[in-house]
Formats: structure tokens, C-alpha cells, sequence
């Protein structure tokens, strides 16, 4: 179990993942430029996965590392579809990648109007009665709404349903997308029913809960309620659950949004109104709208945030996921923009010089 304590550096903390890796060994992942997707092996950590046992694809990162969690010690092989180093839904795959979804035996998805590339495999699997099995995690998850700024009329994702689809950002919503996974698998492993629950019952608890304290116990103590980011409009539940106005640059819902010269005016406001020293950008987002403002308003420094919806190469040789992002990127930089602390007392050793004004 993480500890409590925010204030803890990332790299000091014994990680649910790292525990069970500590027993099993390193886990065999692709890293960008050697395998068009990251592959999770059996999700216990083992690289040396059964042949037998059922395969399930995720079109996702984040869902992708729940399921693996969820299907430690089983026979399940989980393999995340998205290449490492590219955000979630901004991206357009090959056919190869319709190819292993087709093949495998689970689907795991985000919903409809999402990813469009996910919608039209699961057409493609309806069309051609394909029995892989679609695990939608959004089920049952309950939306806020898009945020005021947005007009969905210019917005491809999610378009006219006027709800925010960014929903695991909120550590308690995520975890009725494990539920949901769960079930998808053990409809397909019925055999190893009580191994998945209590995995999935285990990361509820000891992983989403810890975040979620830890987070609360962060944005409790800032006196700071708004908080500016050069990067799309994917952190509202993030405010929304801890009580913080995210600004988002742009406003948006697609990582490839426009910067428009009234968003960097907008942002220019607030930060001349909040005081604010320290922003939060994208970390795979373009770089030039912070730059800007850095060059142009009071802003010291950007430190990056993250949705979850990828990995860079040196995350995947770490073994990264939902927890250590949270912990070694994301909880970092709220410390500094809230105005917490300063940057170089937050994060692991090296934390400030690595990822300051990062390229």
C-alpha cells in the first residue's frame, strides 16, 4: 500500500506494483520504436505469459494498467493497444491494430464518441459477428457535465452529449471502471473468479483510495483555488472532486486543440489576477503555448501533468502506471502551482531539475 503521506517522494514509496514485482520479476514491456504497442505479459509481473489463457487488448493506457492489475497471477494476458509515447485518442492505428483486437478475446474500451478509431472496431467486430467480448468501462459512471468554456459544436469528442468523458481522473469514479473490467473478466476466466476480485477489491483500496486521500490532503492545504494549465481540457474532474478551478489553455476536449490568440489572453488574466508562479503542461502536449506565457507574464516555470492516456519511453522501463504517474508526475506539480511548495521540495531527488520547463 502507498503511504498517506504526500509529502513522501515518489521513489521512496513501496508501490502495490512494486511489491508484487519484487517477488516476480521486471515486467516485459515495448518501449517506443521496438513494438508498436506495450505489452503486459500475464499482468503479475511475469514476462512469460500462457499461451492458453485468454488475451485482452485495451484501447486505452489507463484501463489497460487496471485490467493488468486486475488479472495478476491469472492467465489472462493484458496488452495495451496504444503506442508508447502517444496520447490515448490522438492517434490513428493501422489495420494491424483492428487485427489484434479482432483476434483477441476481450476488448477493453472507453464508450462511444471517444476514440473514433475504438468505435469503428467495434462496428467492425458487430459487422462481421466477431465474438470478442467488449468491456466498456464507462458503464455505469456517472458524468459531470463539460465544462462551461467548452462548446461542444467545436468539439470532436463527445460531441452534443454534453457530458466530460475524462471521468478517471477521480480516483472514486475510476474504480467503477474496475468493476466494470472485473466482471468482463471473469465472464471470460470464470476459474479464477475470487483471484480477480480480491485483486480488484485489493487496488480499489489500497491504490485509488490512497490516491484520492492523498490528492484531498494536497488540495486541502492550499490556500490557492485556482490553478492554470497549458493543456487541454481533460482535469475537470480533478476539480471538481477536490474543490479547484482548473483553467485549461485549451479549452477543448482533444489533445491536438488550437491554441487561439484569445486562449492566451484568457490565461494572461488569470494569471495576473491569481498571482500565479507555476502552471502545469501537458506532457504530451505541445510545448510553445507555455513558453509564451513564460515569456510573457509573471510564470516562473511549467511542471508537467498528465490525463494517464499515455506513457513515455522511460515511464514503460519503470513500469509506470495509473499509481506512479499519479505520484512521480501528477501530485508533484499540484503541490507547486497550488503554491504547496516550491519546486525543488517536492517529488523524488531531481524531480525540479528533470522536469522544469521540461522539453
Amino acid at each position: 500500500m502507498v503511504d498517506s503521506n504526500p509529502r513522501v517522494p515518489p521513489d521512496t514509496v513501496l508501490t502495490r506494483r512494486r511489491a508484487l514485482a519484487a517477488g516476480a520479476g521486471v515486467l516485459a514491456a515495448g518501449t517506443a520504436g521496438c513494438l508498436d504497442r506495450v505489452t503486459g505479459g500475464t499482468a503479475s509481473g511475469e514476462s512469460d505469459a500462457s499461451d492458453d489463457g485468454p488475451v485482452v487488448v485495451a484501447s486505452f493506457f489507463s484501463f489497460y494498467d487496471f485490467a493488468r492489475e486486475i488479472a495478476a497471477d491469472t492467465p489472462i494476458t493484458v496488452e495495451n493497444l496504444v503506442p508508447t509515447g502517444l496520447h490515448g485518442h490522438g492517434w490513428e492505428p493501422n489495420a494491424s491494430v483492428t487485427r489484434d483486437i479482432v483476434e483477441a478475446d476481450a476488448f477493453v474500451h472507453v464508450g462511444e464518441d471517444f476514440q473514433p478509431w475504438a468505435d469503428r472496431a467495434i462496428q467492425t467486430l458487430k459487422d462481421d459477428d466477431v465474438d470478442t467480448a467488449l468491456i466498456n468501462v464507462r458503464e455505469g459512471v456517472e458524468l459531470t457535465d463539460l465544462a462551461a468554456s467548452l462548446d461542444p459544436e467545436e468539439e470532436g469528442v463527445g460531441q452534443g452529449r454534453g457530458k466530460d468523458p475524462h471521468f478517471w481522473l477521480d480516483p472514486q469514479r475510476a474504480k467503477r471502471s474496475v468493476d466494470n473490467i472485473t466482471e468482463g473478466l471473469v465472464d471470460l476466466a470464470p476459474d479464477h473468479e475470487d483471484a480477480l476480485r480480491e485483486n480488484a477489491t485489493t487496488y480499489k483500496t489500497d491504490v485509488l483510495d490512497a490516491i484520492d486521500a492523498d490528492y484531498q490532503a494536497i488540495f486541502d492545504r492550499a490556500d490557492r483555488k485556482v490553478v492554470q494549465l497549458a493543456a487541454h481540457n481533460a482535469f475537470q474532474y480533478i476539480g471538481v472532486r477536490y474543490g479547484v478551478e482548473m483553467r485549461p489553455l485549451v479549452v477543448n476536449l482533444a489533445a491536438s486543440g488550437d491554441v487561439k490568440p484569445s486562449d492566451i489572453t484568457r490565461a494572461k488574466e488569470t494569471i495576473e489576477e491569481n498571482d500565479i508562479r507555476f502552471i502545469g503542461n501537458g506532457v504530451f502536449e505541445s510545448r510553445r503555448p507555455a513558453k509564451q506565457l513564460l515569456a510573457e507574464t509573471q510564470v516562473e516555470a511549467y511542471f508537467p501533468v498528465t490525463p494517464y492516456a499515455g506513457v513515455r519511453e522511460d515511464w514503460v522501463a519503470e513500469d509506470w502506471g495509473y499509481e506512479e504517474i499519479a505520484y512521480n508526475v501528477n501530485m508533484p506539480t499540484f503541490e507547486v502551482v497550488l503554491g504547496n511548495e516550491r519546486p525543488e521540495d517536492v517529488g523524488p531527488d531531481g524531480w525540479a531539475e528533470e522536469w522544469r520547463n521540461f522539453e
